[in-house]
């Protein structure tokens, strides 16, 4: 009987081992960098943080455990016995201001600048004495900038070289619009992290603008300021967050088309609100005010316009896009009725076909398509404008509200994806 149990157990004792083989544990790779992203957000927004780092006329708020954790200077001051485990503030001696806010910062985003100036002080700190990693890198920038310049360009070390990566994560820009009327403002959407961010403002309001993504910029070209079609044209580095202003249009133009082609910008069409007349091919057509639903397709290679298939319903202010080689007309109005309904164009057979409804009635949206899903930003909904966005599935035919909202509701907005700033 006690031997039978002593099999039992060992049985269960094997079970409970395979089970534990079968175990499947899964990492995500990214889990601590967001993690420190979003710490040292904390810190620069002075949140959470429990102790000032003091070195000649430098103070910089930091977090102890993040401090500890990364390196064994801190760690030892602040678990130890010493007077500093708990003070607030801690003044380090003999150690230049300047060079002490670089090496925190290097604890919170392991990144460090240095220069032919600053490399040997920064390498003979204490605070990184013991931090064999950032030390590596210091010496390896000590030896580099040590060369002469003709001996540089032969180093072939990736950290020496500009970084130009392969596979950037992207980012969606939206750009000004009406809230109820234009607006300065533009909103990143960051597709990894899930969220909305504030970034530099347009130098003046502007809607009803065509936005274009070129050589890894977003260009702003026209719109409307609220009182006047302008001609204006900004510029926004993403890298730098910042506008700037470039040469002008020849004409006043909102409500335009902007295109590249063969790295040239396009400003198509539009409305310059002088003479009344509507320039762009779209669904309104001024004269008997009637939305359409006839389209054209233009051919450069023959210079000619042609009807190709009707929609299947009228559509003013729809939201269009091109994902996987087919036109999306998503939403718009026909009248006072703003729709929620989404057709499909395959110019492969000259046929539309309506795809899965939105989920909320959608006119004067923005669109843009990225990583195989077609996204819908803001647009109004004939009593108020909207701040939500919606993706579009074509595997799975469904549309899914993003989980966070833009700060701002907005129709008439631009919209660009760009590689995300490093």
């Amino acid at each position: 009987m006690e031997e039978e149990s002593i099999k039992q157990s060992s049985r269960s004792s094997e079970t409970a081992e395979d089970e534990k083989d079968q175990c499947t544990v899964t990492a995500n790779p990214s889990h601590m960098r967001k993690a420190f992203k979003v710490m040292n957000e904390l810190r620069s927004k002075r949140l959470l943080c429990d102790v000032v780092i003091v070195a000649e006329t430098v103070e910089m708020e930091a977090h102890r455990v993040v401090l500890a954790a990364c390196s064994p200077y801190f760690c030892a001051m602040f678990t130890g016995d010493m007077s500093e485990s708990k003070a607030k503030k801690i003044e380090i001696k003999d150690v230049d201001g300047q060079t002490l806010r670089k090496l925190i910062d290097y604890i919170y985003t392991a990144e460090i600048e240095v220069t032919e100036e600053n490399v040997q002080t920064v390498e003979e700190e204490a605070l990184i004495k013991n931090n064999n990693t950032c030390k590596d890198f210091l010496i390896e920038a000590m030896k580099y900038h040590l060369l002469p310049l003709d001996q540089r360009q032969l180093i072939k070390n990736p950290r020496t070289k500009p970084r130009t990566p392969v596979s950037l994560p992207k980012v969606m820009i939206v750009v000004g619009g009406q809230a109820p009327k234009a607006i300065r403002s533009v909103e990143c959407y960051d597709f990894e992290e899930e969220r909305w961010d504030q970034v530099a403002e347009l130098p003046s309001r502007r809607c009803r603008a065509g936005v274009v993504f070129m050589a890894g910029n977003v260009y702003a070209v026209g719109g409307f300021n609220g009182s006047l079609r302008v001609r204006t044209v900004d510029v926004y580095d993403g890298v730098k967050d910042q506008w700037t202003s470039i040469a002008s249009m020849q004409e006043r133009r909102s409500t335009l088309g902007a295109a590249v082609l063969n790295d040239l910008l396009y400003a198509v069409g539009g409305f310059d609100g002088s003479t009344g007349k509507l320039y762009a091919v779209g669904g309104y057509d001024g004269a008997s005010r009637q939305c359409l639903s006839t389209v054209e397709q233009y051919n450069p290679a023959t210079n000619e316009w042609t009807y190709v298939a009707d929609m299947s319903t009228r559509r003013s202010g729809a939201g269009v896009g091109v994902l996987s080689g087919l036109l999306y007309a998503t939403g718009g109005h026909d009248g006072p009725l703003v729709r929620k309904s989404v057709e499909v164009y395959d110019p492969g057979t000259n046929t539309w076909k309506q795809v899965a409804d939105m989920n909320m009635c959608r006119r004067n949206a923005g669109v843009c398509a990225v990583n195989g899903l077609l996204y819908v930003v803001g647009g109004d909904d004939g009593s108020c404008n909207l701040a939500s966005v919606e993706y579009y599935n074509p595997i799975t035919d469904k549309w899914t509200l993003l989980p966070t909202s833009m700060s701002t509701g907005r129709s008439y907005a631009g919209v660009a994806v760009i590689h995300k700033p490093l």
